[in-house]
């Protein structure tokens, strides 16, 4: 196998790779896959990259591998909710933002029917992905450029969740969550420290939800408005969803 580089963001393993450019692809891979989080020497899948230097499986394989891993699972699946999990899968398996509130109730199906290892599944067997990446491409952050069939709003939505180089997605909080439950677009702000961010923090926004069924029948309301800040935003939509509740529209109430 060789490498092969592209451009700034494409590394692809190619027959013939040196031992070096080999661990250069697996640093990469961690890197991508797990937002950036240093990785010590004995937190490394050993085994999984044996594998990828001996042909046994591709990039995408040793992808699955990572992200199937129990280091995967400790950093982001066992202290995230459900939305802030799907947030950091779709940027580190497929480079982008979620679209649209469809692909977050898509992968909630995905996982609470069939598990967390078919939904990981779900990302790397895509026609997205393998359009995009194939069996030997690195993902990388890709939904940053303009991209045919998809929403500009994504370019901004994906830039919130770009941190740079020194900072890591583990312990980080959901950032999307109200924009794509209420298909608000991202506002772009001048970056702080280097990092990706955005800002809607002056406005206020109007949430409705229509509780759950058992909720309506005790508390005889199906519907119910609330008029909050952005920060808080988040936690209200959390914790309708906690209710079982459903969120129907966010619409921006002023500042």
């Amino acid at each position: 196998m060789a490498l092969w580089v592209a451009d700034s963001a494409t590394l692809e393993l190619r027959p013939n790779a040196t031992e070096d450019e080999v661990q250069v692809v697996i640093n990469a891979v961690y890197k991508q896959v797990l937002g950036n989080m240093h990785v010590m020497d004995n937190m490394r899948l050993t085994s999984a990259e044996s594998f990828l230097r001996n042909g046994d499986i591709t990039v995408r394989g040793f992808v699955r591998a990572v992200a199937k891993s129990d280091l995967y699972r400790a950093a982001f699946f066992e202290t995230s909710s459900p939305y802030q999990l799907i947030e950091l899968n779709f940027k580190h398996l497929l480079g982008r933002a979620p679209q649209d509130q469809s692909e977050i109730a898509e992968h909630v199906a995905i996982y609470n029917g069939q598990g967390y290892d078919a939904d990981i599944d779900s990302y790397l067997d895509s026609a997205e992905y393998l359009g995009s990446f194939g069996e030997d491409v690195v993902p990388y952050v890709r939904g940053a450029q303009s991209q045919i069939g998809y929403k500009n709003v994504n370019f901004n939505r994906t830039f919130a969740l770009v941190r740079g180089d020194a900072t890591s997605d583990r312990g980080r909080s959901a950032r999307l969550i109200g924009s794509v439950a209420g298909n608000l677009t991202s506002k772009i702000s001048a970056p702080r420290g280097g990092s990706g961010t955005y800002s809607n923090t002056g406005k206020r926004f109007r949430i409705k939800a229509s509780t759950s069924s058992a909720a309506a029948a005790i508390n005889r309301v199906s519907n119910q408005e609330y008029l909050v800040s952005y920060g808080q935003m988040s936690k209200t939509i959390q914790n309708v969803l906690k209710r079982g509740g459903k969120i129907v529209s966010i619409t921006e109430a002023g500042y």
